[in-house]
């Protein structure tokens, strides 16, 4: 089944569901990147998140960019996630060599949260990695930070040759008209939940809706909408970001190089500009 978030209620409204299944996402951007199997996991679970996070927007002009940075060996990761259910992001190392993701990311660092709502000044928020594991991370978060209480399941599986088999996330968040009786249902549920990368795998065949019926009896599907690793990078954009430079360092880059490579660090497309491209572009720049 293709990658989706689902939308949904339960409990009388008093809490927000947010399913998103990203195995085709985490796979594109596995194989973008070459990445390991630590990397993959890892940039996975924060895609994931991030796919969710993107469904929380509510105008068509918003964004976000998540940035989590433990000082661990892989280094930063990023992501940027779009209210149409695009996403792309990035990590420092995509071949890092640890035995968990934590270990990879780190706890000496921050997870912070730019967001991007079409307002004079971006609403930023920054919390202290609780884990490194991500998922406990992004709880802290949403806690803290954005003052909703939230439980956060995440997960990627992949097999022996690296090929994603399960990935998405669950985020459950507590209105503030929840009451006792209701906090206590979803702690149950909390409880009971298997890894999120079984659970993806689970139902591979079925739409992830179902997942919000079977969790809560009363679940309200309000929407589902496609998802997917998208960057809206291009070569002319590119080609705005050369315009940029000084007209020395284009001149040196013709002189030097009769061309260049331009490689976009949240998808790792390349772009080639030839000597004459850049020459044509050192007009513009002179007219």
């Amino acid at each position: 089944m293709k990658d989706e978030l689902v939308k949904a209620l339960a409990l009388d409204g008093h809490v927000r569901i947010y399913i998103a299944r990203t195995t085709e996402m985490v796979q594109e951007a596995r194989d973008r990147f070459d990445m390991g199997p630590i990397a993959t996991d890892a940039l996975g679970r924060v895609l994931s998140v991030a796919s969710t996070m993107g469904g929380m927007l509510k105008s068509d002009k918003e964004m976000l960019t998540i940035s989590i940075n433990g000082h661990g060996p892989i280094g930063s990761i990023t992501v940027d996630a779009y209210s149409n259910g695009n996403v792309r992001g990035f990590v420092s190392d995509p071949h890092v060599n640890t035995k968990t993701v934590a270990e990879a990311v780190g706890t000496d660092g921050t997870l912070t949260v730019i967001k991007d709502l079409n307002m004079v000044e971006n609403f930023t928020g920054t919390v202290e990695l609780q884990s490194g594991e991500i998922g406990n991370d992004f709880t802290y978060y949403f806690t803290l930070s954005e003052q909703t209480p939230s439980a956060v399941s995440v997960g990627v599986s992949c097999d022996q040759n690296g090929k994603v088999e399960g990935a998405g996330a669950l985020v459950l968040q507590m209105m503030p008209d929840a009451t006792d009786t209701d906090i206590r249902i979803v702690e149950h549920v909390v409880e009971g939940l298997k890894p999120m990368s079984t659970i993806i795998k689970e139902y591979t065949d079925t739409d992830m809706s179902q997942l919000a019926y079977d969790l809560f009896d009363d679940a309200n599907v309000l929407e589902t909408t496609d998802i997917h690793f998208s960057c809206p990078c291009s070569k002319e954009r590119t080609k705005e970001i050369l315009m940029t430079l000084s007209k020395e360092e284009i001149r040196k880059m013709i002189d030097d190089d009769a061309g260049c490579e331009v490689t976009c660090n949240f998808c790792n497309e390349h772009y080639n500009f030839s000597k004459e491209e850049l020459e044509e572009i050192l007009e513009e720049m002179n007219a």
